[in-house]
C-alpha cells in the first residue's frame, strides 16, 4: 500500500499522495487528464516550434515546460508528465507517427516482430522521458505531486495490431477470436515493457503512476479478465515489489460493472472512473481504495451552471471517502482555460 509519510522527510505527504494513501481530506485535491495540451494557448505557441508531436515529447526542455504550464496557470495538485502511451511500441521497433487530423498511425504489425520486441527497449528507447521527469520534479513546489503514466497492454496491443485508433479495432477483434495465443504473447511482452517503463519513471522522479487501459471497454468479460485484469496484476505486482510505497492508479475506461473486479483483482492502489460510471459505484469502492474521475469533459467544455452543478454533485457523492477530483476522460481541446480555472475554484471552495 502507498505510504502515508514521505520517507525522506517523515513529514505529511503532499495532498494528492495523502489521498492516494487512503486519507480523506476536507479540501479535495484536483488534477485533470490532458491538463497540458491543445486547449492552452501557451501550449499551442510552444508546440508550433516542434516539427511533430513525438519530437515535442522527446525534447525534455519542451516537454517539461508543457507539463508545468497548467500548474503555473491553475495551481493543480499534480503534474502528469507530457508524453504519449505509444512511446512503448515506438521504442520497441514499430514506427509510430502522428498525422494531422488522423491521430496516431503505426506501421503494419508483422507478428514476426514479436521476436524482436524486447521489453527493455521500452526503457532504453525513452531516455528523454526520464530527463523530462527529472526537470519537472526539480521545478515543482513542495505540495505538487508528479505523476508518470503508461498505456496498458491491451490498449497498446489494439493500436499495434490495427495500426491506428478510432475505437473499432477490427483486426484486434479478429486476432482475439482467431489467434488468442498470439494476443496472449503480445500482451505478455507489453506487460513486461510497461512495468519496466513505469519503474524507470518512478526512478526518474514520478511519485505515482497511472495505467491507462483506454480501450478495455471493447472486451467481453472473459477477455477483460484475460487481457486487462491479468496483465495489470502483473504490472502492479512488479511495481509494488520494486518500488514499494509508490501508488498505482488503474483506469480501465468504459468497463461498467467491471470496475469492481479490476479494483479487487489487480492490486491497484486507486481507481480512475469514466463519466459513464454512476458515482454510487465509485462511493461503494471507497472503502477499498481511493477514487478519482467521473466528471464529464463535456460539462467542463460547456462551463457555467452545468459545470457547477455536475462538479458539486461529484464532490457531494464522494465526500465520505478518499477522493481525487478528475474528469472521466481528457480535457477537450476546445475547452476554454477559464472553465478549468472555474472548476479549480469550485473544488477548492467546496467543503463537506
Amino acid at each position: 500500500m502507498p505510504h502515508a509519510m514521505d520517507p525522506a522527510s517523515q513529514a505529511p505527504t503532499k495532498p494528492l499522495l495523502a489521498v492516494l494513501g487512503g486519507a480523506r481530506r476536507q479540501s479535495v485535491p484536483i488534477w485533470l487528464m490532458r491538463q497540458a495540451g491543445r486547449y492552452l494557448p501557451e501550449y499551442r505557441a510552444l508546440r508550433a516550434s516542434a516539427p511533430d508531436f513525438l519530437a515535442c515529447c522527446n525534447d525534455p526542455d519542451m516537454a517539461a515546460e508543457i507539463t508545468l504550464q497548467p500548474i503555473a496557470r491553475f495551481g493543480l495538485d499534480a503534474a502528469i508528465v507530457f508524453s504519449d502511451i505509444l512511446i512503448v511500441p515506438h521504442a520497441m521497433g514499430q514506427t509510430v507517427r502522428f498525422a494531422a487530423g488522423e491521430g496516431p498511425l503505426l506501421e503494419p504489425l508483422d507478428l514476426a516482430m514479436l521476436d524482436r520486441f524486447a521489453p527493455k527497449k521500452a526503457v532504453e528507447g525513452n531516455l528523454p522521458l526520464f530527463m523530462t521527469l527529472a526537470k519537472v520534479k526539480a521545478a515543482l513546489g513542495t505540495d505538487t505531486t508528479l505523476i508518470g503514466f503508461a498505456g496498458a497492454p491491451f490498449t497498446l496491443a489494439a493500436y499495434m495490431v490495427d495500426g491506428r485508433g478510432g475505437g473499432e479495432f477490427p483486426a484486434t477483434r479478429a486476432l482475439m477470436v482467431e489467434e488468442p495465443p498470439m494476443m496472449d504473447r503480445l500482451v505478455a511482452i507489453l506487460a513486461e515493457a510497461v512495468a519496466a517503463l513505469l519503474i524507470a519513471q518512478i526512478d526518474a522522479g514520478a511519485e505515482a503512476v497511472q495505467l491507462f487501459d483506454s480501450w478495455a471497454g471493447l472486451l467481453d468479460e472473459p477477455g477483460f479478465r484475460r487481457w486487462s485484469i491479468a496483465p495489470a496484476r502483473t504490472i502492479v505486482d512488479k511495481i509494488h515489489a520494486a518500488r514499494p510505497g509508490v501508488p498505482v492508479i488503474g483506469f480501465p475506461r468504459g468497463v461498467g460493472v467491471g470496475y469492481g473486479a479490476y479494483a479487487e483483482q489487480t492490486g491497484v492502489d486507486a481507481m480512475q472512473f469514466d463519466q459513464g460510471t454512476d458515482t454510487a459505484v465509485m462511493a461503494g469502492l471507497q472503502g477499498r481504495l481511493p477514487v478519482q474521475g467521473n466528471l464529464d469533459p463535456e460539462a467542463l467544455l460547456e462551463g457555467g451552471v452545468r459545470l457547477e452543478r455536475e462538479a458539486l454533485a461529484v464532490l457531494e457523492a464522494l465526500k465520505d471517502g478518499p477522493h481525487v477530483f478528475n474528469l472521466g476522460h481528457g480535457v477537450i481541446k476546445e475547452t476554454r482555460p477559464e472553465h478549468v480555472a472555474h472548476l479549480v475554484e469550485i473544488v477548492r471552495g467546496w467543503r463537506p
